[in-house]
């Protein structure tokens, strides 16, 4: 599936048919559209394939993610975040695809606490050379502890640590309440510590 995303000029929409007016909107909204795209095409594509767990997958639900945004640019309310309905839209055609390949809906045991105060490290800050063999393993294990994850607490905790959103933008992509969208990222988190503690890493590095 392709979709060309260069942008239209006035006299090429008006040679297409199109009056002035809806040339220049086309144009604008074209012109619009490459730069979404030159700005969240990688974020997007990165939280779609921690989902997924497929780089080709990961591409082609990416473009589809596009294409819904570009048919519904006219349909954004400015009073959300653009990133965060952009991420709702990202979110759910990747839940559905998912949804259509496997259902699993297992549950995490976890003490419910606020999951603010259990964080779990997914990226490391600039680590040196000596370290980055140990952690390229670490970041393996995380991201098969990731994948094991049940799809909705997979869901928020690649929202928040890929995607980098907000708990309150969190539960605006997914429609859940704010002390649910908590929970599950303080359960996963546990569910990807207790996955490192068995391959012997301490996940509070």
């Amino acid at each position: 599936m392709t979709k060309r995303t260069d942008a239209m000029d006035v006299s090429t929409a008006v040679a297409a048919g199109y009056g002035n007016e809806e040339a220049m909107a086309r144009a604008i909204q074209s012109d619009l559209f490459e730069r979404i795209v030159h700005r969240y095409h990688r974020p997007v594509t990165a939280f779609i394939y921690r989902m997924v767990g497929d780089y080709e997958t990961a591409l082609d639900l990416t473009q589809e993610v596009f294409l819904k945004v570009y048919l519904a640019l006219d349909r954004y309310d400015e009073r959300f975040k653009f990133s965060t309905w952009l991420f709702k839209i990202a979110s759910n055609h990747t839940i559905d695809y998912l949804r259509k390949q496997t259902h699993r809906t297992h549950s995490l045991d976890a003490t419910e606490e606020d999951a603010e105060n259990h964080p779990v490290e997914l990226v490391s800050p600039e680590p040196s050379p000596e370290r980055q063999s140990i952690l390229h393993e670490r970041r393996t294990i995380i991201e098969a502890a990731i994948a094991e994850l049940p799809l909705p607490y997979r869901q928020v905790i690649v929202l928040r640590h890929v995607a980098e959103l907000s708990y309150e933008e969190i539960a605006h992509v997914t429609g859940l309440p704010l002390g649910t969208v908590k929970n599950r990222i303080f359960r996963a988190r546990e569910a990807i510590r207790k996955k490192l503690l068995r391959m012997g890493i301490d996940g509070t590095e």
